[in-house]
């Protein structure tokens, strides 16, 4: 084959403009200028892996603006030179910390105006966007006059209200001002990006093209040539009604309300306030969209330095901190084997093999392997709208009933029932078939890897890799290790759940790890006040209250009630101090077949995959609250003290990723901390009082007092 055709299946280099190595004046950008007469702006943050919006870009943008006013080019492109996108939002670390709300609104004015100052160039400018352009990336690209996206795999999105934030470098009326505004308020409530032809559709993007093109399209641009692709005549003149419509007060106001509804849904205003106050801004000055942009400064400071926003923060940056710990110099397996294809073995291969990894899926049962298939052919469209992933992923989940994968995995994860002696078997069947290197990895969620490791000819090679339910939304992993663990064990694991893009949580083997062992005196205390003839609909109130987002009885049926009791007879014998015993009448529903959500009745009745809950007229109490809350941070600070987990930061994010503690309250170790731990300290002795040994505060409380 001819150089020139190898040149032409070769991935097509970036379009950045002339190339030059002279080194500009500034550190975050390069600007050159083509035969053309049209300008190339090019974000490239030096040290680092994505661009984000610092005060230090926008100072050095806002002289480059400076000198293109002086001297305008005939247009101006704005993109990345990072593989991964444009711009990945604002430089989150300039706020933490940040609690006067003058200070936030003067520095936020000063960003204003460099944005508007780009949105107000006479030179026509355009945004090519590969990758993400998010949050302050986002507001930058709709301050020009064009976005061309490149590529099927860009997003743009306003993620703000995840950090309890709504936009705030003009976003806000910009994106109002751009798309029909009901889909517009969605995107920023909800945060979600949209993918390009969605973005294409509603007028977001004006056009999306591959990286051969960009060039045509900016001369396009500097020419006057340009055509934007624009919504349909339907979806134009909808826009228009619905605009001109929202513009009077009082559909404006009836609007808002239901927004108002949806996001407390979703997220309760006294926990969440940053939703409310973005619905508030719209329809104060939804009409005024030059008195929004001012608004919005002042609503985006009085956001910052609440504790929601502070906490949301810390949350980020707890996930990078758990990100990071993939970051090892093991290869990931090129080669995965799963020994179970239940809901958990089923949809730990199918998350893999849409990640890249070749996977095959053993199981005794031939026709469990199908369903587990069946499944994933059900998830991928709804994980990514490209038919062709869709198949290559199915090409990888490779059906093994006769575990001849074995040979040849880098990374054999078995998922069978948790049963001692039947992992064990499973174990000394599997151990003299591996290949040299090998892993070996349970995902089991309360044996002791000791236990499971006697009898392993290499008992080093083991290691847990214990996955939550559901597989496909659950971001957090535990890597389970044991005293022998080797640490190129532990290496593989990492490198394997950053290939697969999810958060590990290093925890050592001990009854339920972290997690577990904390979930499971939150779901067992639940059934104790149900005994005590409290309702679960009252029992799972008291939980929300707090900002659990899904109460203990509801959990326990999601869990299964069987695992719920196997889980917690498993840890019982453990454990320093008794937990709560699970009333008979549970046992009994288990027996009885009532297992919860997969059987359709447990201690709800479920039906489309949601509790049916009476509605309780009983109101919950700040005992109910702390009955559930407390023994879940006792839990995290015992397994502290014990070096289960050694890291408080890694025990806020597992218990943040893996069991929802209410994300606004940044863990339950920061909120021991920022409520007082002397104080939750005598609510617990004040239990232990009244209700027993359970509710003894562990020694872990002394390191926070």
């Amino acid at each position: 084959m001819t150089d020139t055709a190898w040149n032409t299946l070769e991935p097509r280099l970036m379009e950045l403009g002339p190339d030059t190595s002279a080194p500009g004046p500034w550190k975050a950008w390069r600007l050159t200028r083509d035969e053309d007469g049209i300008d190339w702006l090019i974000a490239d943050q030096p040290g680092a892996s994505a661009n984000t919006v610092s005060e230090e870009v926008l100072e050095e943008l806002d002289q480059i603006l400076a000198q293109l006013e002086k001297d305008p080019p005939k247009a101006l492109v704005i993109r990345s030179a990072k593989p991964g996108g444009f711009f990945a939002g604002a430089d989150v670390k300039a706020f933490v910390g940040a609690r006067d709300a003058q200070e936030v609104a003067h520095r936020m004015t000063r960003a204003h105006e460099v944005v508007d100052r780009l949105a107000n160039l006479t030179t026509p400018t355009v945004a090519v966007v590969h990758g993400y352009a998010l949050g302050g990336g986002l507001e930058i690209a709709l301050a020009c006059d064009h976005r061309i996206l490149v590529g099927e795999e860009a997003r743009l999105g306003f993620p703000e209200v995840q950090l309890g934030l709504h936009p705030g470098l003009g976003g806000t009326a910009r994106l109002l001002d751009l798309i029909d505004p009901l889909e517009a308020m969605q995107m920023m409530l909800t945060g979600k990006a949209k993918r390009p032809g969605e973005a294409k559709a509603i007028g977001l993007a004006d056009a999306v093209t591959e990286e051969r093109h960009v060039r045509a399209a900016v001369r396009a641009v500097a020419q006057g040539k340009f055509r934007s692709a624009k919504p349909g005549r339907l979806g134009r003149l909808r826009h228009q009604v619905t605009d001109r419509i929202l513009h009077a007060d009082l559909p404006r106001r009836a609007a808002a309300d239901r927004m108002r509804s949806q996001a407390a849904k979703q997220a309760p205003p006294e926990h969440y306030p940053a939703p409310g106050a973005l619905v508030d801004l719209w329809e104060r000055h939804g009409d005024d969209l030059k008195a929004m942009r001012k608004a919005e400064i002042a609503s985006f400071a009085q956001l910052m330095p609440t504790d929601a926003a502070q906490n949301l923060i810390g949350v980020f940056f707890l996930r990078e901190k758990m990100k990071r710990l993939t970051e090892v110099e093991a290869q990931p397996p090129r080669h995965l084997h799963v020994i179970g294809a239940g809901a958990m073995g089923g949809d730990i291969a199918a998350w893999a093999a849409w990640h890249g990894i070749k996977v095959t899926l053993a199981d005794l049962k031939p026709e469990i392997i199908a369903h587990a298939v069946g499944r994933a052919a059900a998830l991928y469209p709804k994980l990514g709208h490209d038919s062709g992933k869709t198949r290559d992923a199915l090409d990888r989940l490779i059906p093994d009933p006769d575990g001849q994968g074995v040979r040849h995995a880098d990374l054999i994860i078995e998922a069978a029932p948790e049963k001692l002696e039947l992992k064990r078997q499973i174990y000394a069947d599997l151990e003299p078939r591996l290949k040299s290197g090998a892993v070996l990895a349970t995902n089991t969620s309360s044996i002791r890897l000791e236990d499971l490791a006697q009898g392993l000819a290499r008992p080093e090679r083991l290691i847990g890799i214990h996955f939550f339910n559901p597989v496909s939304r659950m971001q957090l992993v535990e890597i389970v290790t044991h005293e022998g663990v080797a640490a190129e064990t532990l290496d593989m694991a990492k490198a394997f759940l950053g290939a697969i893009d999810r958060l590990p949580a290093p925890v050592r083997s001990a009854p339920g790890f972290l997690v577990n062992r904390a979930l499971t005196p939150y779901m067992l205390e639940a059934m104790v006040m149900m005994q005590e003839g409290v309702s679960p609909e009252t029992i799972d109130a008291a939980a929300e209250a707090f900002g659990m987002p899904v109460g203990p009885a509801e959990l326990a049926d999601q869990v299964g009630l069987d695992v719920g009791i196997a889980v917690a007879d498993s840890l019982k014998a453990g454990l320093d101090k008794p937990l709560p015993v699970p009333p008979e009448t549970l046992r009994a529903k288990v027996t009885a077949g009532d297992l919860g959500r997969k059987s359709g009745k447990g201690i709800y009745a479920w039906k489309g995959g949601e509790p049916q809950k009476a509605k309780s007229l009983a109101k919950p109490t700040q005992e109910m609250t702390d009955r559930l809350i407390l023994p879940m941070i006792d839990a995290c600070l015992e397994c502290l003290r014990k070096g289960v987990v050694e890291d408080d930061d890694v025990a806020d994010g597992a218990m943040v990723f893996g069991a929802g503690f209410a994300p606004f309250r940044g863990g339950p170790i920061h909120y021991a901390r920022q409520a007082g731990a002397q104080t939750l300290k005598a609510r617990m002795e004040a239990l232990a009082a009244m209700h027993g040994e359970r509710f003894r505060p562990d020694q872990g409380w002394d390191r926070l007092t």
